[in-house]
């Protein structure tokens, strides 16, 4: 747990930082999904991970922007990490990654407030990779009209189901998490808005199979595609701002029918970078982190 000052900038950024849908605001049921909503801070940089799997060096985004309090917590906690060696040709060697980092404050019954790091992902979109399911035809969704009058905000987090051919075999909603706080009969009104945009769209996209590589002979693929509604530019809309906190309130997560559940690669990640397509079931790719979630 950290202390003052970093519990007073995270009482006032939840005060006036979680932005609310119009109208139903203030009734009172709100309050409920309120106590559930995260403050989320995400943060990017590069990590490098020595052969033997510890850290060798890291380096944080726009660091002047961050408290100090948060960039020591950050780096603290992430030069502690371990990581299974990569190997390359059967032997141990350094590795170069990007670096995203979901932090969460919630308020603890004294009134002070607890940072953790919740998330963490390594990941890397290359659209030039043969290995991998890359984008071809991607059209991003309309906004749903309801959803943009009411100020509604949110990450839809897709696994589709791509065939051989590149087009979209079946797509579901992993994932919705909303960025606004409303009665919780509203907040699941714009998770199905919003899940139903991205889905039919979704339908219609079309993607580059791998051609080489040991995935390029499968079935089918399934990849996880981030979605994302803001209204950056709309007086209901908070951008969000690099080293701020904001409202976050996860949705719940949803198993894909043509994939047979397990932990690992249903857990997902909601850091992935837009713009990108990220292969699910496939040969292990990018760092694995083996520190336990309870010591990030």
């Amino acid at each position: 747990m950290m202390r003052s000052p970093l519990f007073l900038a995270l009482a006032l950024a939840f005060a006036a930082g979680a932005p609310l849908l119009p109208a139903e605001a203030t009734a009172q049921n709100a309050r409920a999904v309120r106590a559930t909503a995260e403050m989320s801070m995400v943060l990017s940089g590069n990590i490098d991970v020595a052969a033997d799997g510890s850290v060798s060096a890291l380096t944080l985004d726009q660091q002047a922007m961050l408290a100090p309090g948060i960039a020591s917590f950050v780096e603290g906690a992430i030069r502690g990490w371990r990581f299974e060696p990569t190997l390359r040709d059967g032997k141990p060697v350094a590795v170069h990654a990007p670096l995203r980092v979901r932090l969460r404050g919630r308020e603890q019954d004294d009134g002070n407030y607890q940072v953790s790091m919740t998330s963490v992902d390594f990941s890397d979109y290359d659209p030039s990779s043969t290995t991998s399911v890359t984008r071809k035809r991607m059209p991003p969704p309309r906004y749903p009209e309801d959803a943009f009058r009411s100020g509604g905000q949110g990450d839809v987090l897709l696994l589709v189901k791509v065939a051989r051919d590149g087009n979209v075999a079946d797509v579901i909603a992993e994932q919705v998490n909303m960025t606004v706080v409303a009665p919780e009969r509203t907040m699941a009104k714009m998770r199905d808005l919003l899940a139903k945009a991205s889905i039919n769209a979704a339908r219609k996209w079309t993607f580059v199979p791998p051609t080489t590589g040991e995935d390029s002979t499968r079935d089918f693929w399934t990849v996880r595609v981030p979605v994302t509604f803001a209204l950056n530019n709309n007086g209901n809309g908070q951008p969000e701002r690099y080293g701020r906190w904001r409202a976050f309130i996860p949705g719940p997560r949803q198993a894909a029918p043509w994939r047979t559940p397990d932990a690992a690669g249903q857990a997902g990640s909601d850091l992935l970078p837009a713009g990108g397509v990220y292969m699910v079931d496939g040969t292990q790719r990018g760092l694995r982190l083996l520190t336990p979630l309870a010591q990030r």
